[in-house]
Parts: C-alpha cells; sequence; structure tokens
C-alpha cells in the first residue's frame, strides 16, 4: 500500500517545483524528502521522478500518482469535515490567510464575534499577499483566505477553490502638502506616488490609472504596508490611490476623493470545496460576512 505522507511529498514537488521548496513548505529537510521520494519510487515500482539539468520533474507516471492523491486529500478532508459536524460541536483549528486592509478591518471584528458564539474555534492569522495566499489555499496550506480581485484584473480560478464576496469597497485618491488641491489624477503628473510593489494587482490598477490620465506616475516609494502609505500622505510626501476599507480604518487626515467612474475591489472569501463541510471553517467565513456587513 502507498503510504500517503509520501504521496504528499511527491504532489509539493509537483507544486513547489524543487526539493528544497517541498521540503521548506512541508516542514522538512530537503533529504528528508529525497528519502521519502526515493521510498515512494520502491513502493510504485516505476519511476516517479527524473533529472533535469539541476532539477527534479515528474515522469508521466508520477504526474498521474498526483492527480490521484489531490482526489485522496480531497478523500479524507472530506471524512474529517463530517466527522466533525457529526459531533455536533464546532471546534478545531482554521488556518486564514489574509491581506492587510482586511486584518486590520475585517478580521478583528470576525475574531471578537468568533469569541463570543464559538469559542472552541481557533483560528490561526497568517497576513501574506493576496495572490500567493490564494494559491497556498488550493494547496492545503491554508483552510480559508480573504482575496482581492481588483477592476480588470481578475484573480487566478484554481480547480475545487469557491468564492464567496465579503464586500466592495471604493478605491480612493488621497492626497496632501503640495497636491491637496488637486482634484482628478490627472492634475498629479509631477506628483510623487507611493505604490505596492510591482507585480501585485495594486500595482497594476495604480499605474493604469495613472497612464489612462496621460502620464507616467513618478513612483518614489514602494511598499506593501498601506499604513505607510498612509503617513506618505497625511505628512504630504506622496500621493496614493487606497482602499476605502483603509480610509475608513485610518481616519486619514489629508484629503480624500473618489475616482473617475467609482472604481471598487471585490473582496472575497475562497476555500477549497471540501472545506465548506467542516463547522469550524463555515463559522470564520460566517464571521467574516458578519464584519463585513
Amino acid at each position: 500500500m502507498l503510504d500517503l505522507v509520501r504521496l504528499v511529498a511527491l504532489r509539493e514537488l509537483a507544486l513547489r517545483g524543487t526539493i528544497a521548496a517541498a521540503a521548506h513548505a512541508l516542514g522538512y529537510t530537503a533529504s528528508a524528502v529525497s528519502q521519502q521520494l526515493a521510498t515512494l519510487e520502491r513502493e510504485a515500482g516505476v519511476p516517479l521522478t527524473i533529472r533535469s539539468g539541476r532539477r527534479v520533474i515528474l515522469t508521466p507516471a508520477g504526474e498521474r500518482l498526483v492527480a490521484r492523491t489531490h482526489e485522496l486529500l480531497d478523500t479524507m478532508e472530506l471524512a474529517e469535515a463530517e466527522l466533525s459536524a457529526g459531533s455536533g460541536r464546532v471546534t478545531g483549528t482554521v488556518r486564514l490567510a489574509v491581506f492587510q486592509s482586511a486584518a486590520l478591518t475585517l478580521v478583528t471584528g470576525a475574531l471578537l464575534r468568533l469569541r463570543e458564539t464559538h469559542p472552541g474555534v481557533r483560528v490561526k492569522v497568517t497576513q501574506t499577499e493576496p495572490e500567493e495566499a490564494f494559491a497556498d489555499t488550493w494547496a492545503r496550506e491554508y483552510d480559508l483566505v480573504v482575496a482581492e480581485e481588483y477592476p480588470q484584473h481578475s484573480a487566478p480560478h484554481y480547480p475545487g477553490v469557491v468564492r464567496r464576496p465579503l464586500v466592495r469597497d471604493e478605491l480612493l485618491l488621497a492626497v496632501g502638502g503640495e497636491w491637496a488641491g488637486a482634484s482628478s489624477v490627472a492634475d498629479l503628473a509631477d506628483a510623487a506616488w507611493v505604490m505596492e510593489p510591482a507585480g501585485t494587482a495594486t500595482r497594476h490598477f495604480a499605474e493604469q490609472t495613472c497612464r489612462v490620465a496621460g502620464f507616467e506616475p513618478d513612483v518614489r516609494f514602494e511598499s506593501s504596508d498601506l499604513q505607510a502609505h498612509v503617513q506618505l500622505v497625511q505628512k504630504g510626501l506622496a500621493v496614493a490611490i487606497l482602499p476605502g476599507l483603509m480610509v475608513s480604518y485610518a481616519g486619514i487626515d489629508a484629503r480624500v476623493l473618489p475616482l473617475e467612474g467609482g472604481p471598487r475591489r471585490t473582496v472575497f472569501t475562497a476555500m477549497r470545496a471540501t472545506s465548506r463541510r467542516d463547522p469550524a471553517v463555515e463559522a470564520v467565513r460566517a464571521a467574516l460576512e458578519a464584519s463585513a456587513t
């Protein structure tokens, strides 16, 4: 009989691309993962991986086995959820991934609600970038993720991952200092901007907003910390496009303007379809939805 732990190691290799990355995700050493894969290959009786330069890639047999491992893990997760639901008690640990502005606004309210309604549920919260967390939820590193989607920038879709919207959050222009008199993005061609790191949906939206207005933004500050964005705006050192949740939370002492067309980002929860029967995961999602209203 094939060992499930070793199958998971093979699956992590397929997801992460290298033995080192798979070992990091599993909390093992690279040599331990290599040993598990070698043992699994002996048990399977056929080659599952091959060397390609410095990389280890899966053979067709290895890829088929990984597909079956996904199914096995889905079945295990459903079985555990059914056991939890049958106990009549809502308990357990839920691994929640969330980005900063949602962590500061939606999550705190949800945790306070859960403390009253479901004290047996333990929530382990990790703040991380939405794109990464979304993929890691599909990969089973998290049970639930709060993610976001910007206009004309859809978040990726993963098989077996279901979404539910939380809030439609207006995107706003925040200006201060010498730029406080601006009435639109077009007035800020000569301004210093603070934006999130390149490659994020937030950065893409902000840059495109400036380009549509007819200029390339002078990005002098780059940070994924929106509280730093707020401070730079309030000190008159930069201008920024901020989500409404962050503006409300920070009580920003600067001029805040609507963007043309009133664009909004969609904040949503996502989980594996097999997690929907887990009472603890559903309790956390329900608390987040209540916190968003």
